[in-house]
C-alpha cells in the first residue's frame, strides 16, 4: 500500500527527486572524501613536518567540506518542496473521494476516522517521505561508499564489518516487525480518542444538562489510556534501538582500535589510515542507524497509507451514470421503492410507491423509526434504493448526471447546519450569484428577516461553526431560506419546522405556498397541523406506506393517521 502511493503521488515530482538523488550521491562523496583527505595530512604532513602540505590540503578540506554544505542544503530544499508537495495532492486528493462519498460510506468510516486519515495519517507518510530524501538516499551511498574507503585504507581491518553489520541489522529487523502492528493499534486508538472527544465537545449541553462530565470524564480517561499503552508499548521498542546502534558503534570502535593498535605496531599500517578507518567504520554505523531511523518510521506510515489507500480506494455507491438520460417529463415519482442498510436484517424501506407533480405538496408522517428521513434521502442519492426506483422528471435518479439533480433539489435537512462565516455567505452556499435582494426575499419568506435585521452587520453577520450562535428556530428558518435562494424545482423540508411555534409555523407555511406554486414540495413533520393542508400525506409504518391520501381521506380510512390526530389533539386539550 505504501509503495503504491507514493508511486501515484511522486510521478509528477520526478525531476526534483532526480536532482536530490544527484545532490545526495555529491555531498555524499563529498563527506566520504574528507577521511581521507585528513589521513594524508596526518601521515605526508603531520607525520614529516611539512607545513605546506597540510595547508594546501587543508584548504582543500575546507573547499570539499563547502561543496558537501552546498549540496546538502540544496538536497533537503528538494526533498522538502517534494515532501509538502506530495501531502498536499495527497490530501486533495483524499478531500474530493470523501465529499464523493455517499452518508453510507461516511457513515462506514466515521468522521472522525476520516478527519484523523487526511490529517494525521498524510503527515506521517509526508514525513516519510521528506526524511527519506534527506536520509534514506544517502545512507546506502554512504554505506557502500564507506565499506571501499575502508577496504581501500586497510582490508584486514574491515573484516570488523562482516560482524558489526549482521549484528546491528538482525535485532533491528526484530524489532521492526514487532513495531507494525502496535502503529497500526496507535492510529486506531488515535480515531476512538478523536471520535470520544469530538462527541463530548459537540454535545456538551447534553453532558451538563444530565451532569455526565464526571462519566465522560472517566470516559475520556480510558480511551485516552489506552493510546497512551499502545503509545509506551511502540516506545519502548524504540528506545532498544537505539541502545543497540551505540553498542554495535561503539564495540566496533574499540575493536577497530584495538586491532589497529597492533597492525600500526607491526608496521603494517600508518596513524592515518587508523583515523580514517575509525571514521569510516562511524559513517558506515551511522548510515546504517539512519536506515534504522527510516525504519522505525515505516512501519507507522505504512499502517497510514493502507488506511489512506482504503479511502481512495472506496467507490462511492452513489456514481454518475455512464450514459446520461435527459429529462422526459416533470415531478416525483417513487417506484416499489425499498432500502436496507447493509447488514440490516429488516428493511427500512419497503414498496412505497406514489407521484408528486409541480404545484402538490406531498406529507409524510409516522411514528420515530418509521422510514420518513431514509425516504426523503433516497431522492437527492444521499443513498441509493435498494430495490424499486426513484424517478425526478421522468428519469431514474441513477440515469441523471448527480450534478442535474442536486441542482433540482433543496433541501433542508432534520438537523439544519450552518457553515462558519456570515448570514450571507450561508445563503450563497445555495446560489453564489444571489443578490442581497434575493437573499433578503428569502430570509422574509423564511420569517428571518426580523432577527436578521436586529443582527449587528445583518446580512453580514457572523456565524460560527455549526449555528451556535443562533437558536435551534432560527438555524431552521435560516437553512429553509438558504433552500428557497436555490429556487429549486422539488423542495425537501425533512421535520424542518419542528423547531417553531406555531404562529411562526402558519406564517411560513401562508408565506411558502406561492413561491412553491410550480415545485413539487415533500415534507417530514410530526405536527398534523403542518401537513393537515397538504394535498396528499403518506403515513409510514415501519418502513410501510399504511396510507396516502389527503387529510380527510386518511382520518376516514387510515386507523393509524387516526391515532397520531387523536394524541396530539389529546396533548392540546391538556396543554
Amino acid at each position: 500500500m505504501l509503495v503504491a502511493l507514493l508511486r501515484t503521488y511522486l510521478a509528477r515530482y520526478r525531476k526534483p527527486l532526480l536532482a536530490v538523488v544527484v545532490l545526495q550521491f555529491v555531498q555524499t562523496m563529498a563527506t566520504l572524501y574528507l577521511p581521507s583527505l585528513n589521513a594524508d595530512i596526518i601521515d605526508k604532513g603531520i607525520a614529516t613536518g611539512d607545513t605546506h602540505y597540510i595547508w594546501t590540503h587543508g584548504a582543500l578540506m575546507l573547499g570539499v567540506t563547502l561543496v558537501q554544505v552546498c549540496f546538502a542544503v540544496a538536497a533537503v530544499f528538494f526533498s522538502a518542496r517534494a515532501a509538502m508537495g506530495f501531502g498536499r495532492d495527497v490530501r486533495s486528493g483524499l478531500f474530493h473521494q470523501v465529499t464523493g462519498f455517499s452518508a453510507q460510506e461516511v457513515n462506514t468510516f466515521g468522521p472522525p476516522s476520516l478527519i484523523t486519515r487526511i490529517t494525521n495519517d498524510v503527515t506521517q507518510v509526508q514525513v516519510l517521505v521528506l526524511m527519506s530524501f534527506t536520509l534514506l538516499v544517502a545512507a546506502p551511498i554512504t554505506a557502500i561508499g564507506g565499506v571501499i574507503m575502508a577496504l581501500r585504507e586497510d582490508v584486514g581491518l574491515s573484516a570488523i564489518l562482516l560482524f558489526a553489520v549482521p549484528a546491528l541489522v538482525i535485532p533491528i529487523t526484530i524489532i521492526v516487525r514487532r513495531m507494525i502492528p502496535q502503529f497500526r493499534l496507535i492510529q486506531e486508538r488515535i480515531d476512538l480518542v478523536n471520535r470520544v472527544l469530538r462527541e463530548q465537545i459537540t454535545g456538551i449541553r447534553v453532558v451538563r444538562a444530565f451532569v455526565r462530565e464526571p462519566d465522560e470524564v472517566q470516559r475520556f480517561a480510558g480511551v485516552n489510556d489506552d493510546l497512551t499503552e499502545a503509545s509506551l508499548v511502540a516506545g519502548r521498542l524504540m528506545a532498544i534501538m537505539f541502545p543497540i546502534v551505540m553498542l554495535v558503534l561503539n564495540a566496533s570502535s574499540v575493536a577497530a582500535i584495538w586491532v589497529g593498535a597492533g597492525r600500526l605496531d607491526a608496521g603494517q599500517m600508518k596513524i592515518g589510515a587508523l583515523v580514517a578507518f575509525l571514521s569510516y567504520l562511524a559513517q558506515i554505523i551511522m548510515a546504517v542507524m539512519m536506515a534504522t531511523f527510516m525504519a522505525i518510521m515505516v512501519p507507522r506510515a505504512a499502517v497510514c497509507a493502507e488506511r489512506i489507500q482504503e479511502v481512495l480506494h472506496t467507490p462511492s455507491t452513489v456514481v454518475a451514470p455512464a450514459e446520461v438520460h435527459p429529462p422526459t417529463g416533470r415531478g416525483l415519482e417513487l417506484r416499489d421503492v425499498g432500502f436496507h442498510y447493509p447488514g440490516a436484517e429488516a428493511p427500512v424501506l419497503a414498496d412505497i410507491s406514489l407521484r408528486v407533480d409541480p404545484g402538490q405538496t406531498l406529507a409524510i408522517i409516522g411514528s420515530t423509526g418509521a422510514g420518513k428521513t431514509t425516504l426523503l434521502n433516497v431522492v437527492p442519492r444521499l443513498y441509493d434504493v435498494t430495490s424499486g426506483s426513484v424517478l425526478v422528471d421522468g428519469v431514474d435518479v441513477r440515469d441523471l448526471d448527480p450534478e442535474v439533480l442536486w441542482d433540482r433539489i433543496g433541501l433542508v435537512p432534520q438537523k439544519p447546519y450552518l457553515f462558519s462565516g456570515t448570514v450571507a455567505t450561508n445563503l450563497r452556499n445555495a446560489d453564489p450569484d444571489a443578490t442581497d435582494d434575493e437573499l433578503w426575499d428569502a430570509l422574509t419568506v423564511a420569517q428571518a428577516a426580523d432577527f436578521v435585521q436586529a443582527m449587528p452587520g445583518g446580512l453580514d453577520a457572523p456565524i460560527s461553526q455549526g449555528g451556535t450562535n443562533v437558536s435551534g428556530g432560527q438555524r431552521q428558518r435560516l437553512a429553509i431560506a438558504r433552500a428557497l435562494v436555490r429556487k429549486p424545482g422539488i423542495f425537501l423540508f425533512d421535520d424542518s419546522f419542528s423547531a417553531l411555534d406555531l404562529a411562526t409555523d402558519a406564517r411560513l407555511r401562508a408565506a411558502l405556498a406561492p413561491r412553491t406554486r410550480d415545485a413539487v414540495v415533500v415534507i417530514v413533520a410530526q405536527r398534523v397541523s403542518t401537513i393537515a393542508n397538504a394535498d396528499q400525506i403518506l403515513v409510514l409504518e415501519d418502513g410501510r406506506a399504511v396510507g396516502l391520501g389527503s387529510h380527510d381521506e386518511l382520518v376516514a380510512t387510515c386507523p393509524t393517521y387516526n391515532e397520531i390526530v387523536a394524541s396530539q389533539r389529546a396533548e392540546e386539550a391538556v396543554a
